[in-house]
């Protein structure tokens, strides 16, 4: 197997000293267009089958269960737009297939330092213009730690569909906050404060902008402080987050292990 995907031993010095790291214009046009119809499929099958789905309302945000996946919508009274659908590999092949493609798993490997791995989760995260929301200031590893022993090796990548911005809500990330490891949340009396980073553990200003082109790669570490802006653009800022662990180890929400395709792998490389 080619390795010219690998992170180079620079690439990986910025990662770990930084707690991100950006790869831009990586995928073409033509599989960015792709990438936007497979997310239009699946927002079309998550609004489908969302009736037969079990909803619940956190501090006033409308959620959907359907089995084990979690469809997430805006925060407009009444609207059927969606936010966030995860594990979204699940409902559309097109993002299964990418979850091998080389040029997310090869440089995972060299993160982790391991040579196979296997699926933690997958996110479509959706920001339609004008209407897409922010997410707060957050670490993935808060969620997980109870699901998960390995919560260290839970890296994850970014793959933007469209060119990101400040003005259509790109994600920040506060650089060098993942060395504090995982940190407190809020105390707020609401039902989802403690999910965000209590304010006094960070600074603001030490955010960075991850401004990039349609098909760039954003690799960020489980205890890196991220959040977003809303979509004050006229156009939609479209993504999915993949998070990769160690191989033979069960998915977050399934529960069921899925492991890379070291086959695709390959031959995604020799193409």
């Amino acid at each position: 197997m080619s390795h010219s995907n690998c992170l180079s031993d620079v690439e990986l010095s910025t990662y770990q000293s930084e707690g991100f790291l950006i790869r831009e214009s990586v995928f073409s046009p033509a599989e960015l267009e792709s990438f936007r119809a497979a997310s239009e499929r699946a927002c079309e099958a998550a609004r489908d089958q969302s009736s037969q789905g079990k909803t619940y309302i956190l501090d006033n945000k409308r959620f959907v269960d359907i089995g084990h996946l979690t469809v997430q919508f805006e925060h407009q009274p009444e609207t059927e737009l969606v936010r966030v659908i995860e594990p979204v590999n699940e409902l559309e092949g097109q993002f299964s297939q990418l979850i091998d493609d080389s040029r997310l798993v090869q440089p995972m490997q060299s993160i982790m330092a391991v040579n196979q791995l296997s699926l933690w989760t997958a996110k479509l995260n959706l920001k339609p213009a004008q209407l897409g929301s922010g997410f707060g200031w957050h670490q993935d590893s808060p969620y997980w730690v109870h699901d998960s022993d390995h919560v260290d090796q839970l890296p994850n990548v970014m793959v933007t569909f469209d060119d990101a911005s400040l003005h259509n809500g790109c994600l920040q990330v506060i650089r060098r906050s993942h060395l504090k490891g995982c940190l407190p949340g809020t105390d707020d009396g609401s039902q989802l404060g403690g999910f965000f980073t209590d304010p006094n553990c960070f600074a603001e200003q030490d955010a960075v902008a991850m401004e990039v082109p349609a098909g760039s790669l954003i690799f960020f570490s489980p205890h890196a402080i991220h959040g977003s802006g809303p979509n004050r653009s006229d156009v939609d800022r479209r993504a999915i987050i993949v998070t990769y662990q160690p191989a033979n180890f069960p998915a977050l929400k399934s529960g069921l292990v899925r492991n890379i395709d070291s086959s695709s792998v390959e031959a995604s490389t020799d193409v």
